[in-house]
């Protein structure tokens, strides 16, 4: 079994203005997703993410805020998934909430240096 990250890309849902009945239905998808994998036994982990933060830079090691990215192409969150190959992992993805925000979902497969040896 491989791991893989799902990164969601997305806006952020402060400045999209969502009333809070909007929000707690969103919220409800993503908690309904992460049971429907946790009960499927592939869930390893996951957390939503500030869209604040600091950024770290350089061989000066600059501190800036950051990150200075277009809203719209924030990472708001990750789960860590178990799944055989890149296509079970698509079709984990399938179920991500916010493709109707025009949400993206980024797959990258966990590196298992273990393995490598």
């Amino acid at each position: 079994m491989k791991e893989f990250m799902l990164l969601f890309v997305g806006a952020d849902y402060e400045e999209l203005g969502l009333s809070p009945e909007e929000l707690q239905t969103r919220m409800g998808k993503w908690f309904a997703w992460g049971d429907k994998m946790d009960k499927q036994g592939i869930l390893r982990g996951g957390d939503a993410l500030y869209a604040h933060g600091k950024r770290v830079t350089g061989a000066q090691r600059i501190v800036s805020d950051g990150p200075f990215v277009e809203s719209k192409e924030l990472i708001g969150g990750y789960y860590k998934i178990a799944v055989e190959n890149y296509e079970a992992a698509i079709e984990v993805a399938q179920d991500y909430p916010d493709f109707d925000l025009n949400g993206v979902v980024e797959i990258r497969e966990v590196v298992n240096f273990d393995q490598q040896q």
